[in-house]
């Protein structure tokens, strides 16, 4: 993670004044944010401790809301019902993320079975696996593989795994990543502008806009977050950038809504504050090469799937769900998939009102052939 000296640490316990005379403390009193309600990420110690406030959190998720620090698994009952997991069988988390997906599919697989869990986050993968370590999986039960999808057919064939029974890929960004703004994904609270999956591999945010051309940028606005103003957009941001050039997530926010003000591109702040979220969306997608990536891993999937075995993949951008949709039909022209799905699988009402950050998500699935070659 990317150092971001305007985030505070983790609030300490504050030890008592017998703490300095070697004597055992009796009461040790926690650092209090300011006002009755938390609001920056790193006040939020309740979230971040559900074993020890596991009221306050219920309350929370009740509101529909998702607690700092962690994240909330969508479609799981629909994703179940799609891979059908078996005892003993080997199935695949190409995005373990916070590992609530995870969590479902182990317990389902049994002892016998096996969840490899492919994530290229240095930050979260450790603290997932030890999450799942802490819940009884084993190693021989959970393996943890720190590498994007990109390298799925590396990463099982270097385990000794030619193929599996199933693949579960989220393609959504983790809570854990968007709350925090030390990640730079979100301009609620400041930090650095980075948007990084690895905050150690490639460019951040801010370096890839000082290099960028008005044509990168505007392709990158069209092709990652259906932009209709990319063009003139690009030119006024590149502009601005020449003598204003940003490095912080909130910096970067007021730029953005002066050109839209100044231009008359927004009516009011609520439209300003959804076009911001394009941008960053675009440049996140941008940095993190995640059609690229996609599009690798929908390229391997027949070769790493047994006869029968299936695939399911949870997209929420169009960008992501085209592909995704013209990589089933093609392969099921090819008779590399049996049966794909003919329409998408969506949250419900009561998924809807308890995680609102559900309502993009798209679900498609497909269904390996016993037949059929893949194409080399």
């Amino acid at each position: 993670m990317l150092p971001d000296p305007q985030t505070q640490p983790d609030p300490q316990p504050v030890p008592s004044p017998a703490a300095s005379t070697g004597e055992i403390p009796t009461h040790r009193r926690r650092v209090r944010y300011a006002g009755s309600h938390p609001r920056r990420f790193a006040e939020k110690y309740k979230e971040k401790d559900p074993e020890q406030y596991a009221e306050d959190v219920a309350r929370i998720i009740a509101s529909g809301k998702t607690p700092a620090g962690s994240h909330r698994s969508i479609l799981v009952t629909e994703i179940l019902e799609t891979l059908e997991p078996q005892p003993g069988q080997t199935l695949v988390d190409c995005t373990l993320g916070y590992g609530g997906h995870a969590r479902e599919i182990l317990a389902r697989l049994g002892t016998d079975g096996r969840l490899v869990g492919f994530d290229c986050d240095p930050v979260e993968l450790p603290k997932t696996t030890e999450r799942l370590r802490q819940a009884g999986w084993s190693e021989g039960q959970f393996i943890p593989v720190r590498s994007n999808f990109a390298g799925l057919g590396a990463g099982l064939a270097s385990l000794g795994i030619l193929t599996v029974d199933g693949i579960l890929a989220d393609l959504g960004v983790s809570s854990m990543q968007l709350d925090d703004p030390a990640r730079g994904f979100t301009y609620k609270d400041d930090g650095p502008l980075d948007l990084r999956m690895n905050p150690a591999k490639g460019l951040s945010a801010a370096q890839w806009l000082a290099r960028a051309t008005p044509q990168q940028l505007a392709t990158a606005l069209r092709d990652n977050a259906d932009e209709p103003m990319a063009d003139a957009l690009s030119d006024a941001v590149i502009t601005a950038l020449q003598t204003q050039p940003v490095t912080r997530t909130r910096e970067f926010a007021r730029l953005l809504h002066e050109l839209y003000r100044g231009r008359g591109w927004t009516r009011d702040k609520a439209e300003g504050d959804a076009r911001i979220r394009r941008f960053f969306q675009a440049l996140r997608i941008e940095v993190n090469d995640e059609f690229g990536v996609l599009e690798a891993l929908l390229r391997q999937l027949p070769t790493c799937l047994k006869p029968g075995g299936r695939v399911a993949i949870l997209t929420f951008h169009s960008g992501e769900d085209r592909r995704v949709k013209q990589a089933f039909a093609e392969g099921q022209r090819q008779g590399l998939y049996t049966v794909v799905s003919d329409s998408v699988r969506r949250p419900g009402p009561e998924e809807l009102r308890s995680n609102p950050r559900s309502a993009p998500a798209k679900l498609r699935w497909a269904i390996r052939s016993d037949l059929g070659s893949v194409p080399r």
